[in-house]
């Protein structure tokens, strides 16, 4: 059975990305593991969060990431994929999304692309297009919608 990696970040492109795996894994009865990675936040300041809160809100984020994915889950095999998994993890996402791809054998990743501008990527980097160029699979691109 095949396997596709889905990379989700809960942003506006979600449902496009969904879309296009169901699609993928429909004409081939694959495998869909959506992956959430959970990002450490970054504080920049002296004001930043207390250990308390820090806590509390990473406790948050995984909650709430949890919940999305099972929803998503859910939408999936209403469309008729047989075999979904989630999995949720904490760290960076560009080295996250490789080491699941690699962990679960993917045959695809399929993920959004956000459509920054040039200089964004330039400046910032963009974990789609690292992804690309480092992945051992062929990478499907859902481009943001306009």
């Amino acid at each position: 059975m095949k396997t596709i990696l889905v990379p989700i970040d809960f942003s506006k492109a979600t449902n496009s990305v969904i879309d296009a795996a169901a699609t993928l894994a429909a004409t081939m009865d694959a495998r869909v593991v959506l992956l959430h990675v959970v990002q450490p936040l970054i504080i920049t300041s002296d004001y930043g969060l207390t250990m308390e809160n820090f806590q509390e809100t990473i406790a948050s984020s995984e909650k709430h990431a949890a919940r999305r994915l099972g929803e998503l889950s859910d939408t999936l095999k209403s469309r008729g994929t047989q075999h979904v998994e989630t999995v949720q993890i904490s760290g960076p996402a560009q080295s996250g999304i490789l080491e699941q791809a690699q962990k679960h054998k993917a045959d695809y990743i399929v993920m959004g692309s956000h459509g920054h501008t040039a200089i964004y990527d330039l400046l910032i980097g963009s974990t789609t297009q690292h992804v690309l160029r480092k992945a051992a699979c062929p990478v499907v691109i859902v481009p943001h919608a306009r």
